[in-house]
């Protein structure tokens, strides 16, 4: 799933397009590496998204679809945030 996808749908940044400018912009991380909105996240990734609210979460599992607001917190553990 690509990256703006996966943080839209489980509800870590609100809109696919915000994700997509935070990534265009440098402000998020897959694994240390920049992260691209197009970039393909899969279970065990790390991701570090900077900004005014700094978070680090690690991928527990990949949506297949769309992400009920009760269900999101199966898809990812906060690891650390400001």
């Amino acid at each position: 799933m690509r990256l703006d996808l996966f943080l839209s749908r489980t509800g870590i940044i609100k809109r696919r397009s915000i994700a997509k400018e935070l990534a265009d912009n440098g402000l998020i991380r897959i694994n240390g590496n920049a992260g691209k909105a197009g970039k393909e996240v899969e279970a065990g990734d790390i991701i570090q998204i900077s900004g005014n609210r700094a978070l680090t979460i690690e991928i527990l599992a990949v949506p297949s679809g769309s992400v009920k607001k009760t269900d999101r917190e199966r898809y990812f553990k906060t690891l650390d945030s400001n």
